[in-house]
């Protein structure tokens, strides 16, 4: 791998050079790289844990600003709970197993999920029937439009299903941390998902052991393929759940899954649908293939290009489009690609 490769910083290990690499460590260090590259009108591109991202094979044309800031400051109260802020290269599994360890609940279900903490906002991650905004007081960030240090409140973050305004906006807030806010329990939030429930041996809106839950979605995703350094390299679910208008939903077999939104739109599974339109586990083109564990997991079996990945994923589109007529959405960043 030549030293700005890129394939080497993301979970699917595919990606081309860049112009350059900068590592920064402190909040100061990443404030003064994206001020330097936006001076000289270099484009930048942020990069985490390198989880959610699909690189071309031409590599990037400007500095790559690899964020490895970590550490996190918390307070505790016996009745209102924790309040922690967490810096952006923080990892995003050893976060909540810390706060759980610490005794605060929320987090469980959200256990697994590769990256870092500064990514979390940015996607809105969530898992099992809940999503990090739920936990979201403020995220701090470096506005490269105003250049200054700006926070947001929770409810000035425009958190959507895997949306927020750090993806509406792409590329002009950097995130420098993110505050949680958590509450004191060993009990779970009630479960909302039938596959964790029948995992847990219990019935849907039972309590459990945190830790119970926890477990029992690391073995879900272990499962799945979808932990980090388990032999697959993927980027986690490569397709959002389609939202649809309930005439649209309506449509589909009445065995397909449905979840009733807050908007009274459905979301489906992109799973369920490209499985039913003969997209299967194991496909393979060339060097890229569907995991062999879950359909929604495009992986790299070894020889992948980032080419290879998008004509796989071109092709999952095209057979749920010829059955259902309907456009699977990336959730993956796509960097000099598109679908």
């Amino acid at each position: 791998m030549a030293n700005n490769d890129l394939s080497g910083f993301t979970t699917l290990g595919v990606g081309g050079p860049a112009k350059s690499i900068i590592h920064v460590k402190t909040e100061v260090e990443l404030i003064n790289a994206v001020r330097e590259a936006d001076r000289s009108s270099t484009p930048i591109l942020i990069l985490g844990g390198g989880s959610n991202i699909l690189m071309s094979d031409d590599g990037f044309s400007g500095t790559v600003i690899k964020v490895e800031i970590t550490g996190n400051t918390y307070e505790i109260d016996a009745c209102s709970g924790g309040t922690l802020t967490v810096s952006a290269g923080s990892d995003w599994d050893e976060f909540v197993n810390f706060t759980m360890e610490k005794g605060l609940a929320n987090l469980e279900s959200l256990s697994g999920i590769p990256g870092t903490v500064g990514g979390a906002p940015i996607q809105n991650i969530g898992a099992y029937g809940h999503d990090v905004s739920e936990v979201i007081a403020k995220v701090r960030t470096f506005d490269r439009q105003e250049d200054k240090v700006k926070t947001f409140a929770a409810s000035e973050c425009e958190f959507s299903y895997r949306g927020s305004v750090f993806k509406s906006a792409a590329g002009r807030y950097v995130i420098l941390d993110v505050t949680f806010q958590l509450r004191n329990g060993e009990t779970s939030l009630p479960i909302g998902y039938a596959e964790l429930a029948m995992e847990l041996g219990v019935e849907i809106g039972a309590r459990v052991a945190i830790k119970d839950v926890r477990n029992a979605v690391l073995k879900l995703r272990n499962a799945k393929g979808m932990l980090a350094g388990m032999g697959i390299n993927s980027a986690g679910s490569f397709f959002m759940n389609p939202i649809l208008d309930k005439k649209i939903a309506d449509q589909l077999p009445s065995q397909a899954p449905r979840w009733e939104m807050s908007n009274g739109m459905i979301k489906t599974s992109a799973a369920w649908l490209m499985e039913s339109a003969g997209v299967h586990k194991g496909d393979r083109l060339a060097g890229a293939q569907i995991s062999p564990k879950h359909v929604l997991a495009l992986s790299n079996a070894g020889d992948a290009t980032a080419l290879d990945l998008i004509e796989l994923a071109k092709f999952a589109q095209k057979k749920v489009m010829e059955k259902f007529g309907i456009m699977l959405q990336s959730e993956v960043q796509l960097i000099g690609l598109s679908l």
